[in-house]
C-alpha cells in the first residue's frame, strides 16, 4: 500500500504556498500543526522550475514544519504530487522569479 500523500496549502508571509508531504499530525505545540517529511520533484534533466527550487531552498533541510492552524487554508489528501507553487494572496498569481537578464551596457 502507497503512503498517504497531502498538499499543503497555507499562508506565510503575505504569500500562499502549497506545498506536498508524506505526514500531516497534530503538534505538541499548542495552536500548531505538525507537517513532516516535505516531498519535491528531482530534476535529472536541464528544465528546473524555478519555483520548486525556491521553496527547495527554503524548506529542503527541514524535518518538521509546525504551521499555526490559522495560517492553514487546507490540506488534501492526493492520488499523485502536483507542482508545488507559491502565489500572491491578494490577487492569486504565481509568484515567479524572473529569468535574470544581461545588463544593458552603458
Amino acid at each position: 500500500m502507497a503512503k498517504s500523500l497531502y498538499k499543503i496549502t497555507f499562508h506565510n508571509h503575505g504569500k500562499v504556498y502549497e506545498l506536498y508531504a508524506r505526514s500531516v499530525a497534530g503538534s505538541s505545540l499548542w495552536g500548531f500543526t505538525e507537517v513532516a517529511d516535505l516531498v519535491f520533484d528531482v530534476h535529472d534533466g536541464l528544465v528546473i522550475d524555478p519555483t520548486e527550487e525556491r521553496l527547495r531552498d527554503e524548506f529542503g533541510g527541514t524535518r518538521v514544519l509546525h504551521l499555526p492552524m490559522q495560517s492553514i487554508i487546507r490540506i488534501e489528501e492526493v492520488e499523485k504530487k502536483g507542482q508545488a507553487v507559491i502565489r500572491d494572496a491578494a490577487t492569486g498569481e504565481k509568484v515567479v522569479t524572473p529569468f535574470p537578464l544581461p545588463a544593458k551596457p552603458r
